[in-house]
């Protein structure tokens, strides 16, 4: 039924991709996606540090109901980033560190909940990933309806079952599962270039000529009168 199903997750981002991008930036890998995709600022860390990668366990629930997130934490597997759209509703919190507990005994490797979580403080004393969207002391009802392993979207950003997930201090992305090879070569190339730059500005050699350039295709004067 529509809005209440379980599916299977038919593919899934290989282990040597998710091994390739853990501890990638995350703004350097937005950059070379042309800075259209992102979940949205409101998703943060609520976790003490550390970066994320794995492949999408999607879930969607209804605000305010983690049922679907506890049948989730029974079927994810170890190294699964599970990603719930809960609607961004903050009214109730659904994770807490009890399913915190849960998911680092499964060896889950985060997870991004669209929605508010709990017991921030010892979540926020620990190192397992997990992004939200705020925090609040209510929880969550477990009645459903609910649906896991289908297409869900954060703030635009889509996440199909299987997609690379990787989060960092700056915030998280999904790397759609075609698209990541790709993706990991133009990251590369950008972290290379941004090398050089910076051994510039070590040298103070930096080129800034793109600054006036620019102005001037503006209709900017760049001298100061």
């Amino acid at each position: 039924m529509l809005g209440l199903q379980i599916l299977h997750r038919r593919r899934q981002v290989s282990t040597g991709l998710i091994d390739a991008f853990r501890g990638l930036p995350v703004a350097n890998i937005s950059d070379c996606m042309s800075r259209m995709t992102a979940g949205g600022p409101r998703l943060r860390p609520m976790h003490k540090g550390g970066s994320m990668a794995g492949p999408a366990l999607t879930v969607k629930c209804r605000p305010g109901d983690n049922l679907m997130i506890h049948k989730a934490l029974t079927m994810a597997q170890r190294g699964d980033v599970i990603v719930v759209d809960a609607g961004g509703d903050l009214t109730n919190a659904l994770f807490g560190e009890i399913m915190v507990a849960t998911a680092v005994k499964i060896g889950v490797a985060g997870v991004v909940l669209n929605g508010a979580v709990r017991d921030s403080e010892e979540i926020g004393q620990g190192d397992f990933p997990l992004y939200a969207a705020g925090v609040t002391h209510r929880g969550p009802y477990k009645d459903g309806p609910g649906e896991i392993n289908v297409p869900i979207a954060i703030d635009g950003m889509v996440i199909q079952p299987g997609d690379l997930v990787v989060g960092d201090a700056d915030g998280l992305l999904c790397i759609p599962f075609d698209d990541a090879e790709q993706v990991l070569a133009a990251t590369h190339k950008k972290m290379e270039a941004e090398k050089i730059m910076l051994a510039d500005i070590a040298a103070g050699q930096l080129d800034t000529s793109w600054i006036d350039a620019t102005l001037k295709r503006l209709g900017c004067n760049p001298e100061a009168v």
